[in-house]
């Protein structure tokens, strides 16, 4: 039996996630928007977030961590501090040391506080505190009894003290807010919320402070505040129970959500109601002076003093708004709020678990090899396609597919917190060879299967260092070609072709070939003489091994390469290509497949042999008539295809099932179009059928095929391999004719 606690702790971690994820994107807009206090307000309630389910799991690094970060953020939102760019910078180092925090509390890690450490400190410098002030123990005797103006509804004999001196400044400005009787005219007609919000002891032992609690929930709407305390018979009896209530008159009921989400996180840490009032009646103005009650706090006098009760959360004064039955439906008070976030419901999401979706993949996949096994049944059976069974047949391939893309939706996911994660690459590699960068994303919202998404982040990472590293000059040599100090990166994600395209791109001084060439040759990766295109002297480094650093640094110089980022992209069934420009740049290009299961193919025969090549990369099938046809060189052919000329490749010659054709007149071609837009025609014996394929790896058993990308089990039980047309093409000999055959005509 699962444990309740760890399913509520994984919960918060999961949570902990997405609220990072909106923590870097408003310190993002932060930087284009500083004054922006929705901004600020986003940031400061995702890390408040943190802190309070941090502190219900006793994560006391990262309470302490997360509760002087939102101090700060707190100064930046009451104007007390200025997000400047220094600041902001900082705040995306606190953002990533909480994000480390986070997940070393995920997984159980020990942290040495040293590690924060130096972090607390700036930002206790930046924002004026003093972390001595801050750390030091209270002692209760150095408590200072202070006055409040208090409307408690009952002659009160107490003494309390209050320990947090901003806490008594925060609470005087809210308590001096305009009384409810100068604002009930912009209250709105549908009547507003009673709310009763009483801490417990546990809720400041777990880090939650009641200040920002009460600040966010004022500034949902305008609201009037009433402080009650029910005295203590002790001192230490007074720690355990503080004895505090507030009372919260919001004007607008329709925060009612919002209000509740304030208090999200202190959920059974503190006694809440929230009800709705009369929009008849308008909340009671706050007492004045000479209704108000002088309570000195000091010592004391009686060990039994007078009790005092809390007020009701439903006083006579303010009448709540009667419950009607569930059978007698509420009519509306009031026309809702045009284009509202705070009217627009949430839509309702359902935390799964992983394996179960990788479970119901799995299953989907075994449902279409079922489904294509029915349908070669039929087909060998002979059956008319107007039939009762082939009609059924036909609407359960549709309901296959349906049920199969709504599974790889499921499991896709945008690309965005995989490019979060380079932003912080960025920041962390540019600070180690201190150069002025950075990183623009575009396409964030681009989906891709999760697996995919998991195992790019090494690859992305390793080519992100390299454009720091060896892309982007320093602000010296780019000032003196002149650039701007500042090197850009960017990072881009969209679909094209039935694939995902992500580019990694600067605006560098471009990839030295000479430099390259030389460094290959040094190293016995090419000859001396050998003649290379450009194309080729750039996909030198891809080889084992290379290297352009002349020294060892943290970022690179040990001898691991793209050759590892290349691997890993094949892996995925992806590809790699590289595009440079001297003295503007250089770009990486990656093509993905949108998922690891399944895929639409078009089976066809060469040679009596059953392959599938994936159908997002035919753009049309050809007949190849005799006036398309022309010779090129003694072994190649092309074809002529609407005024242009495309290469002809012999599927068969290739893979290396037989010799070339003696005349390729009235032969079937695939029209293959690659990500580039280069095209070539592939000349196959016949096509089959098109449908859906499930994908089955390779790569486990056999190590990377060149030109396969993996297999796939037709209805009728046979293994079809599952062709990589770009790498086939790529590594393809071109041979269309035999010459032996051309001598013996001769």
């Amino acid at each position: 039996m699962s444990d309740p606690m760890q399913e509520i702790r994984a919960s918060f971690f999961v949570e902990c996630e997405e609220l990072l994820e909106n923590l870097f994107d408003a310190i993002q807009e932060m930087t284009e928007d500083p004054a922006n206090k929705d901004t600020i307000n986003i940031a400061f309630r995702a890390v408040h977030s943190i802190k309070g389910g941090a502190g219900a799991f006793q994560l006391d690094d990262l309470v302490a961590f997360a509760h002087q970060f939102e101090t700060a953020m707190d100064m930046v939102r009451s104007d007390a501090l200025e997000a400047g760019d220094t600041l902001v910078a900082l705040f995306f180092r606190c953002g990533d040391m909480l994000s480390d925090l986070v997940r070393m509390s995920r997984e159980g890690e020990d942290i040495d506080p040293d590690l924060y450490a130096p972090l607390i400190a700036e930002l206790a410098e930046c924002a004026g505190i003093s972390l001595e002030e801050e750390e030091a123990e209270v002692d209760p005797a150095d408590f200072q009894p202070m006055t409040l103006d208090l409307d408690l509804g009952a002659d009160v004999d107490a003494d309390f003290s209050f320990e947090d001196a901003d806490f008594d400044a925060e609470l005087a400005a809210i308590l001096n807010d305009p009384p409810a009787a100068e604002i009930a005219s912009d209250a709105p007609s549908g009547g507003g919320l009673s709310v009763h919000f009483a801490p417990k002891q546990s809720i400041f032992e777990n880090g939650n402070e009641p200040l920002f609690l009460l600040r966010n929930l004022s500034d949902l709407s305008l609201c009037d505040i009433q402080l009650s305390f029910t005295p203590s018979q002790s001192f230490e009896q007074a720690l355990d129970a503080p004895g505090l209530a507030w009372t919260l008159q919001l004007l607008d009921g329709d925060d009612e959500i919002a209000a509740r989400e304030v208090f999200e996180f202190v959920d059974g840490l503190c006694e809440l109601t929230i009800e709705r009032t009369s929009p008849q009646t308008a909340p009671e103005p706050m007492a004045s002076e000479a209704d108000t009650q002088l309570i000195e706090v000091e010592a004391p006098k009686s060990s039994t003093p007078k009790p005092t009760s809390l007020p009701d959360p439903a006083p006579e004064d303010v009448p709540t708004a009667e419950v009607e039955p569930p059978s007698k439906p509420e009519p509306p008070a009031k026309e809702p709020k045009p284009a509202s976030a705070k009217q627009s419901a949430p839509s309702a999401t359902v935390r799964v678990d992983l394996d179960r979706i990788d479970r119901l993949v799995n299953l989907v996949g075994e449902l279409v090899i079922n489904q294509a096994m029915l349908s070669q049944s039929v087909l060998q059976a002979g059956l008319p396609k107007n039939t009762n069974i082939s009609t059924g047949l036909d609407e359960f391939m549709q309901l296959t597919r349906d049920i199969q893309e709504s599974v790889m939706m499921i499991r896709a996911q945008p690309v965005k917190s995989l490019f979060q994660r380079m932003s912080r690459i960025v920041r962390e590699a540019s600070a180690a060879v201190d150069k002025k960068v950075r990183l623009v994303t575009d396409g964030e919202n681009t989906e891709i299967d999760k697996t995919v998404i998991e195992r790019l982040a090494d690859p992305l990472t390793h080519m992100i260092r390299n454009a720091v590293d060896h892309g982007l000059e320093t602000s010296d040599q780019r000032l003196a070609s002149g650039k701007s100090a500042e090197g850009v990166v960017r990072l881009t994600a969209a679909h094209r072709s039935g694939r995902v395209i992500i580019e990694i791109s600067d605006d560098g001084s471009g990839i030295n070939r000479p430099k390259v060439r030389e460094i290959a040759v040094s190293k016995g990766l090419i000859h001396k003489d050998s003649k290379l295109t450009d194309s080729e002297i750039e996909n030198l480094l891809f080889m084992p091994g290379f290297s352009t650093a002349t020294e060892i640094s943290n970022l690179s110089g040990r001898g691991v390469g793209m050759d590892v980022v290349k691997s890993a992209i094949t892996a995925l069934g992806g590809r790699i290509s590289i595009s440079s420009t001297d003295g503007k740049g250089t770009v990486f290009s990656i093509s993905l497949p949108l998922t690891l299961a399944v895929l639409d193919g078009m089976v066809i025969s060469v040679a009596g042999e059953t392959l599938v090549v994936p159908l997002n990369a035919i753009a049309e099938t050809l007949t190849l008539q005799p006036e398309i046809i022309e010779r090129l060189g003694p072994e190649t052919t092309v074809i002529s295809v609407r005024d242009e000329f495309v290469p002809l490749f012999d599927l068969g010659v290739e893979l290396g099932y037989r010799k070339p054709k003696p005349s390729y007149e009235g032969a079937i071609a695939l029209l293959v179009v690659q990500e580039d837009g280069a095209r070539s025609a592939l000349v196959v014996d016949d096509i089959e059928d098109q449908r859906q394929v499930v994908i089955k790896g390779l790569q486990d058993s056999y190590g990377s095929v060149p030109g396969v990308a993996a297999a796939t089990i037709l209805g009728d039980g046979q293994i079809a391999l599952i062709l990589d047309a770009a790498d086939l093409l790529g590594q393809a000999t071109g041979r269309s004719r035999d010459l032996s055959t051309l001598e013996k005509a001769g």
